[in-house]
């Protein structure tokens, strides 16, 4: 089987002094972006103009999408991003701005920067004003609570298993939601564990072959780049468990960058956050938090928009930054 990289172009910016007034005077950033339709395993791209319309009015108009969130690290405070609320609000806005209102949306971890109570306060503050239902998993900075994750649980753990695993179907289409982190350790990969895994398996029994899956989790499950921990070390397991379906996608944030591999019937796709850049893998001694320009800083944030059309199983990926 062959295996197809395609990775969108990072760039490398240093740490700068910018002017952030620049970046707090913006109350609204409209953004482009290019929807992915992927036909047979190859992906064809159709470009968004500054309205956030497409060349393939079709597309927008399939009869069921979402949009994925991720990273919003409310509570962050440092020169990347001293305001990520704002910058969660002109997400939260493009997704309300969007010509046809979304089935569901998924937030793939990071709620919060501290899991402290007022941050979840916060964010769910935020988050409530989507026009569709929302979706999480955690990230590994919303189990840093005491309770060791139990403050995520509390809010978002009900009717879900173990660490906050679960499943649902919509529209034609299976969700199933991974936790990677639990029990994290920086610059090591994460992992999912045997009675996940278990589970996975046992749930997917009831699916058929020909039904669309979705999965979606913080951590990516294939290996980015091991030297920071950017994978799950038993994640080859699960994908494995995906491999006999027609149409997977695997979404994952914790990177704060858009990358995508394709592998047969598998599409992996990791998301830019809302909150502030990484490097690029290997770009830096240590991945974390990385400074640019005020006037920039839109150009590395953004959302992801997953278009499913009936009647199609391959789904398209539309990436919209907040520039």
């Amino acid at each position: 089987m062959d295996t197809h990289d395609r990775s969108q172009p990072q760039l490398t910016d240093g740490p700068q002094n910018p002017d952030r007034r620049t970046l707090l005077k913006c109350s609204a950033w409209a953004g482009a972006g290019v929807v992915w339709a992927l036909c047979g395993g190859i992906p064809r791209a159709f470009a968004l103009d500054q309205n956030g319309q497409t060349s393939n009015p079709a597309a927008l108009a399939s009869s069921f999408h979402f949009v994925q969130i991720s990273d919003s690290h409310i509570g962050f405070n440092k020169e990347a991003n001293p305001e990520p609320v704002k910058t969660l609000q002109v997400a939260i806005d493009k997704v309300i701005a969007l010509p046809k209102t979304p089935g569901l949306i998924l937030h793939t971890g990071d709620i919060t920067h501290l899991s402290r109570p007022e941050e979840f306060d916060t964010a769910a503050q935020l988050l409530k004003a989507l026009p569709a239902p929302v979706h999480y998993v955690p990230g590994e900075h919303d189990t840093l609570d005491e309770g060791a994750g139990q403050l995520y649980l509390q809010r978002y753990g009900k009717g879900t298993k173990g660490n906050g695993w679960y499943s649902f179907d919509q529209q034609g289409v299976h969700f199933v939601a991974l936790v990677n982190v639990f029990n994290f350790q920086a610059g090591r990969e994460a992992n999912l564990g045997a009675e996940q895994l278990a589970w996975l398996a046992d749930d997917l029994r009831a699916v058929s072959s020909s039904t669309p899956i979705v999965v979606f989790t913080h951590i990516p499950l294939w290996t980015i780049y091991q030297p920071w921990g950017w994978g799950t070390e038993d994640g080859d397991q699960a994908i494995a468990l995906l491999r006999n379906y027609g149409s997977v996608t695997i979404l994952n944030g914790h990177i704060h960058q858009v990358i995508q591999k394709i592998e047969g019937n598998i599409t992996f796709h990791t998301a830019r956050g809302t909150a502030y850049p990484q490097p690029a893998p290997g770009a830096a001694p240590t991945p974390g938090p990385m400074t640019v320009a005020a006037d920039q800083l839109r150009n590395y944030l953004g959302i992801t928009d997953v278009l499913a059309t009936q009647g199609e199983h391959p789904l398209a990926l539309l990436d919209a930054t907040l520039a």
